[in-house]
């Protein structure tokens, strides 16, 4: 996948710095709706222990959902551990292993938030904005707002995550009587895209396909 690096910003900055980047960022983030057609998904999914970052990245074919591609990549982490800036130690791991594949993909899914964020630029937002591709991010946990009304126990129901009034993601229901996932815009795609995307990802598990198939890939190249 061919990346502009010129577009990319230095990940050696204080926690400071790095908010200020991440507010500016913010407000080119795009919420369009996704193409027509989707023939492939990225799945990305990211480690760190201690100072060393891993990026696994799995490319699916929507049709299918077969694995057609995939990449790992490991680099030192120059950023410390801050709440709500994960994406300034895991980007430099991220990029380097998107070059690596072959395949140009039509989105990308990460394991991490979007727009569900405190300044609304979480990893899935970062990484849409510099590659300027549609961005999805699917976490496990809330990490900001609260879920609006009962989430039915059904596969497919979903609920709106709101924080301090606005809507920020969907609480998402993958699997019957299985607890939700959080589905955000990161770029370039409509949140009922987003969340519609991620149930047509999720045929047996919890977790969409393409960020399991990441993790699955991640854990088989741990040293």
């Amino acid at each position: 996948m061919r990346i502009e690096r010129q577009n990319c910003h230095d990940w050696d900055v204080s926690p400071d710095e790095a908010k200020q980047i991440q507010r500016r960022l913010a407000s080119e983030v795009e919420e369009t709706p996704l193409p027509d057609t989707i023939d492939t998904i990225a799945g990305i999914d990211v480690s760190v222990r201690d100072d060393l970052a891993q990026a696994a990245v799995a490319v699916l074919r929507l049709s299918g959902l077969k694995v057609v591609d995939e990449a790992i990549h490991r680099c030192e982490v120059p950023f410390p551990y801050v709440p709500g800036l994960l994406s300034f130690r895991e980007m430099p791991a991220v990029l380097p292993a998107l070059e690596q594949i072959d395949t140009t993909p039509d989105v990308l899914v990460s394991d991490s938030h979007g727009r569900a964020h405190p300044r609304r630029f979480g990893l899935a937002c970062h990484m849409g904005v510099l590659l300027d591709v549609p961005t999805i991010g699917v976490a496990k946990s809330i990490l900001v707002g609260e879920p609006q009304g009962a989430l039915g126990t059904e596969k497919g129901s979903r609920v709106p995550l709101v924080d301090d009034g606005e809507t920020v993601g969907t609480v998402l229901r993958t699997r019957t009587d299985v607890n939700p996932v959080y589905v955000s815009v990161g770029h370039r795609c409509t949140l009922d895209d987003a969340a519609d995307l991620m149930l047509d990802c999720s045929p047996t598990y919890k977790i969409p396909e393409p960020t399991r198939q990441a993790h699955t890939l991640s854990r088989q190249a741990e040293v």
